[in-house]
C-alpha cells in the first residue's frame, strides 16, 4: 500500500474549497437527522459513506486506507466507547433489579426538598459533573439520564437536560485529560492552559443550572427555583476557577461538583422552593404512591409509571410498593447511594492512588498497543513518520467501562447479601444476565456510535477535519472569536473534547503565534468550545436516546438542544475575542 500524507488544500489547491467539501459528511448527517428525520444509525451510515467518497475522490486518499480508517474508528467506537455506555446503563439496571432505585429516588426527594426540578439539577449537574471528572466518555450522560427517567421525568426533557448539564465540567473531565492532551501536543504548560479555561468555563457553570430549569419546566421553573440554581451554579463556578488556578487542575471537577452539592444542601436549610406540587403535575410526574405499581410479565417485572414506557426487565417480581411505604432508614439510604459512592471510590483509586502502588501507572501498563494493520505504516506525516493516532489502544482493564463492570459486580454481591428478607431481591447471576439484555436493547444506539466514530476517523485521517480548521485559522486576529468554533466542530464530530484538542491544539497554537494572540488563550478557547459541541455530538445523542428509551428519536433530542449549543458557543466566542483585546484581557493570568 502506498504512503499517504493528508493535505489541507487538495480541492483546487484552495483551503476554502477543500473545507467546504470536507463539511459535506457533517451536513449529510445533520440534515438526515434533523430534517429528513431518519434514525441515527441510518444517518450515520450515509454520513460515513459521504466521508469515504470525499476522502477518496476529493482528498485523494487511497480507497483501502479510507476503509481501514473506518474500521479503526468502528472498533474504537465498539471498545471502549460503547463498552463504557453499556456498562453505565447496566449499573443502573442492577439498582433497578434490586428495587433500591426507588429508595434513591426518595433520597434525592429529601435532598431536593421534594422538588423534582431541583432533584434533576442536582443529579444532572452536580452528580453528572462528578462522574465526568472520574469517567467521562459518555458515562455521565448514560447514568444521569437513567436516573432522571427514574424520577418520572418525561424522556425528552430528561435527555435534553443531561446533555446540557454535561457541558461545564467537560473541559476538566476524566481528570482533565483534554487539557493534558493539549499541553502534550503543543509544549505549552498544562497549568497555563487550565488557568485560562478556569476563566472561561465557570461562566457556563453559572448559567447552566438556570438553563436546566428552563428545559425542565419553562419560565415557571425559573421563577420558582432560580435562587437555588444560582447558588448551585455560582458555587460550582467559583470552585472550578479556584481549583484550576490555585490548587490542582486535574481535580477541578471533583472539587467543583462537591462544592455545588454542598452549597445546595446548606441553602435548602434556609430556603424552600415554590410550586413543587404544581410542577409535578405539569411534568406528568405521578405522586410517589402512584408510581410503584409492578407489572409482572413473562420475562420479569416492569415498573410502570404514567410518564414513560416500562422497559426494565428483571428475573423475578420485586415488591416495590411495600418498601416504598416503609420509613427510609439510614441503612436503606446508604445502600441506595452505595453504587454511586462506589463509582467515586473505584474511579478515584484507578485515577489517583499512588501510595505504595501506583495504580494509574499499573492500569496503564495493561493497555495493549496495536498498530492498525497496513494503515499505521501507510499513513505518514509531512516528515514521513507514521502518525501516532493509527495505533489502537486496547484498554481492557483501564477503560472506564471495565471499572464500571467491577463496580456493578461488587454492587450485585452487596445487594445479594443485604436483601432485607427478600424485599430487595437480586442475584449476581441475575445481574450478569442483565448485561446481555442491555446489549440487545442498545443495539441500534451501538450501531450509531460505531458508524459515527468510523466517520470521525475517516475525516481525521484523510485531512478533512484539519482542512476545516486551517480554513478557520486563516482569519487573522478575528480568529480569537472563531477559536472556540474549532473545538465545537471537533467535539461534535468525535464526541470527545480530548479528541478535539488532539486535532486542533497545535493548529490553535500556530495560528496564535502568527496572529499575535496568546496561544494559551486559543488552546483554552478550543477546549472550552468543545464542551458545548458535545451537546450535538451524534455519539452523545445516541447515548442519551438509548438511556431514556428514545432509540431512533435522536432528531427530536437534537432539535431540543441545538439552539442551546449554538447560543453557548456564541457566548464563548465573544468571551474569547474580548479576552484577546484590552476589554477583557485583565481576566487572563
Amino acid at each position: 500500500m502506498e504512503h499517504f500524507t493528508p493535505s489541507t488544500d487538495p480541492v483546487l489547491n484552495s483551503v476554502a474549497w477543500s473545507a467546504a467539501v470536507a463539511l459535506l459528511p457533517l451536513i449529510t448527517f445533520f440534515v438526515l437527522l434533523a430534517v429528513v428525520k431518519t434514525r441515527a444509525h441510518v444517518a450515520g451510515a450515509f454520513a460515513l459513506l459521504a466521508a469515504l467518497l470525499v476522502g477518496i475522490i476529493a482528498f485523494q486518499m487511497p480507497a483501502g486506507l479510507a476503509l481501514l480508517s473506518a474500521t479503526q474508528g468502528g472498533v474504537f467506537g465498539a471498545f471502549p466507547v460503547l463498552w463504557i455506555v453499556v456498562m453505565a446503563v447496566w449499573l443502573y439496571q442492577v439498582t433497578v433489579l434490586s428495587g433500591r432505585f426507588e429508595d434513591l429516588r426518595r433520597v434525592f426527594d429529601v435532598i431536593g426538598k421534594g422538588d423534582v426540578r431541583l432533584q434533576a439539577v442536582l443529579i444532572a449537574f452536580c452528580f453528572g459533573g462528578l462522574l465526568e471528572a472520574l469517567a467521562g466518555f459518555g458515562a455521565p450522560v448514560a447514568i444521569t439520564a437513567t436516573m432522571l427517567l427514574a424520577l418520572g421525568l418525561p424522556p425528552l426533557r430528561a435527555a435534553a437536560a443531561v446533555l446540557v448539564a454535561n457541558t461545564a465540567p467537560v473541559a476538566f473531565g476524566a481528570m482533565a485529560i483534554p487539557i493534558t492532551t493539549a499541553a502534550g501536543l503543543t509544549g505549552l504548560h498544562a497549568t497555563d492552559i487550565a488557568s485560562v479555561v478556569g476563566r472561561q468555563a465557570p461562566l457556563l457553570a453559572t448559567i447552566v443550572p438556570l438553563i436546566l430549569l428552563f428545559i425542565l419546566d419553562g419560565r415557571k421553573g425559573l421563577k420558582d427555583c432560580w435562587p437555588a440554581a444560582l447558588v448551585i451554579g455560582f458555587s460550582f463556578a467559583i470552585a472550578q476557577h479556584l481549583c484550576s488556578n490555585y490548587f490542582s487542575y486535574e481535580l477541578t471537577d471533583i472539587v467543583a461538583s462537591l462544592a455545588g452539592l454542598g452549597a445546595a444542601v446548606l441553602f435548602f436549610r434556609v430556603w424552600t422552593p415554590k410550586g413543587s406540587s404544581a410542577a409535578r403535575e405539569r411534568l406528568g410526574v405521578a405522586a410517589e404512591e402512584a408510581t410503584k405499581e409492578v407489572i409482572t410479565s413473562g420475562r420479569g417485572s416492569h415498573r410502570a409509571t404514567t410518564t414513560r414506557p416500562a422497559r426494565t426487565s428483571a428475573p423475578a417480581a420485586v415488591s416495590i410498593s411495600d418498601a416504598a411505604s416503609d420509613r427510609l432508614t439510614p441503612t436503606r439510604t446508604w445502600l441506595a447511594l452505595f453504587p454511586y459512592f462506589l463509582v467515586i471510590v473505584v474511579f478515584g483509586i484507578a485515577k489517583l492512588w499512588k501510595v505504595g502502588v501506583d495504580i494509574p501507572a499499573f492500569l496503564a501498563s495493561t493497555d495493549i498497543k496495536i498498530p492498525w494493520p497496513i494503515l499505521h505504516d501507510a499513513l505518514v506525516d509531512a516528515s514521513g513518520k507514521p502518525v501516532s493516532s493509527t495505533v489502537y489502544s486496547f484498554q481492557w482493564l483501564s477503560t472506564p467501562g471495565t471499572l464500571l463492570l467491577i463496580t456493578g459486580l461488587i454492587v450485585a454481591v452487596v445487594y445479594s447479601k443485604y436483601d432485607d428478607g427478600g424485599r430487595y431481591r437480586v442475584t449476581v447471576m441475575g445481574a450478569v444476565k442483565e448485561i446481555g439484555r442491555t446489549i440487545v436493547r442498545m443495539r441500534w444506539a451501538g450501531l450509531t456510535i460505531i458508524t459515527v466514530l468510523a466517520l470521525a476517523y475517516v475525516m481525521n485521517f484523510s485531512g478533512q477535519t484539519v482542512s476545516i480548521g486551517t480554513w478557520l485559522a486563516g482569519t487573522g486576529t478575528f480568529f480569537a472569536f472563531l477559536s472556540p468554533v474549532l473545538g465545537w466542530i471537533g467535539t461534535a464530530v468525535t464526541g470527545s473534547d480530548t479528541s478535539a484538542n488532539a486535532l486542533f491544539a497545535k493548529l490553535q497554537q500556530t495560528a496564535g503565534m502568527k496572529a499575535g494572540i496568546d496561544p494559551n488563550l486559543l488552546v483554552a478557547g478550543n477546549t472550552s468550545g468543545g464542551v458545548v459541541g458535545k451537546l450535538i455530538s451524534p455519539q452523545n445523542l445516541a447515548i442519551a436516546a438509548s438511556a431514556v428509551n428514545l432509540e431512533g428519536k435522536e432528531s427530536l433530542i437534537l432539535r431540543k438542544v441545538v439552539g442551546w449549543s449554538v447560543a453557548l458557543l456564541l457566548v464563548l466566542c465573544t468571551l474569547s475575542y474580548l479576552q484577546s483585546t484590552p476589554v477583557l484581557s485583565w481576566m487572563l493570568p
